[in-house]
């Protein structure tokens, strides 16, 4: 899925939280439910604090269980809850959708405790965190193909997750590190697309087959490989380089034979020539206001 989807974007965000409400439930020795050693502390203000900032983390109030938790910290920042604090206050600041707040929250915890039992929790919240910033305010609640917008954070989420599985390839995060990973690799391959797209229409051809080489080359596990080598077709015919342009499509003909751009008997679209092209008198005689010349535009994607 590489546009859209919002609903199924908003169900797996709630799995995601639950997962990581349950797992912060865990690391923290479940602390709810009391203990012998809670009888040590009993009515103590730091467990005070704690328990308010698991109930607030539990009804999902995230900016209250933030408060909570630097207040924890800052009043006990050597008592029993203070490393555990620090680990829930990453959460929180995701669950309030302050994500850069929750990405500083995971490096301070990483540089404090390094060899924490739940360090890579903490890499794999920079990841998820890195992955939900948007550029825009606006982009959160409506819909709209996210390839088609900066991908700088998706950049970024893909190497915090490299980090987290080259670090810890055993992590219980690691499965779902993988996964959203392709997701986030087919995410990339397709704005390698649209940019291609952009550089036909500026008439850039070299650098919209230096797109489409990108995505043959380096993403050859996502959907975009067709498009990649349809562009590579379309940008050696525009260049004039007939037979490199035969090259791809042999190689498009026989990987992808329900590319739209190829007709019966594998041969390419020609519309898309040098000719094809050429402005119009209309065209010219309006400054290029009528009838503009159709640049190829590719957006393919293949059945699974």
């Amino acid at each position: 899925m590489y546009h859209g989807g919002r609903l199924l974007l908003a169900f797996r965000t709630l799995l995601t939280r639950s997962l990581l409400l349950s797992v912060l439930l865990v690391s923290s020795g479940c602390s709810w439910f009391g203990g012998d050693d809670d009888d040590l502390i009993a009515d103590s203000g730091e467990q005070q604090l704690y328990r308010e900032a698991q109930r607030h983390l539990k009804n999902e109030n995230f900016s209250l269980a933030v408060r909570s938790l630097q207040m924890l910290e800052s009043r006990y920042p050597f008592g029993r809850y203070a490393e555990q604090a620090q680990l829930e206050l990453v959460y929180a600041h995701y669950g309030a959708y302050e994500f850069e707040a929750a990405t500083e929250a995971a490096d301070r915890f990483i540089r404090l405790h390094p060899r924490h039992p739940s360090v890579d929790y903490a890499f794999y919240m920079k990841g998820l965190a890195a992955y939900d910033i948007e550029p825009g305010f606006f982009s959160r609640f409506i819909p709209s193909d996210d390839t088609k917008r900066d991908v700088s954070h998706i950049q970024i989420a893909f190497a915090e997750f490299s980090q987290l599985l080259a670090r810890y390839p055993d992590s219980a995060y690691a499965p779902d590190a993988r996964q959203r990973m392709v997701h986030m690799r087919n995410m990339l391959a397709r704005n390698e697309i649209h940019v291609a797209n952009y550089y036909f229409r500026r008439g850039a051809y070299m650098a919209a087959l230096n797109r489409g080489k990108y995505v043959v080359e380096h993403m050859q596990q996502t959907p975009s490989v067709a498009d990649g080598l349809a562009i590579m077709a379309q940008a050696y015919l525009l260049l004039g380089l007939n037979d490199l342009a035969e090259d791809s499509i042999d190689v498009l003909c026989e990987n992808y034979p329900d590319h739209p751009n190829l007709a019966s008997g594998c041969t390419f679209d020609s519309v898309y020539t040098m000719e094809g092209l050429q402005r119009s008198w209309i065209n010219r005689a309006t400054l290029g206001l009528f009838n503009p010349p159709e640049p190829p535009q590719f957006n393919y994607r293949p059945k699974s």
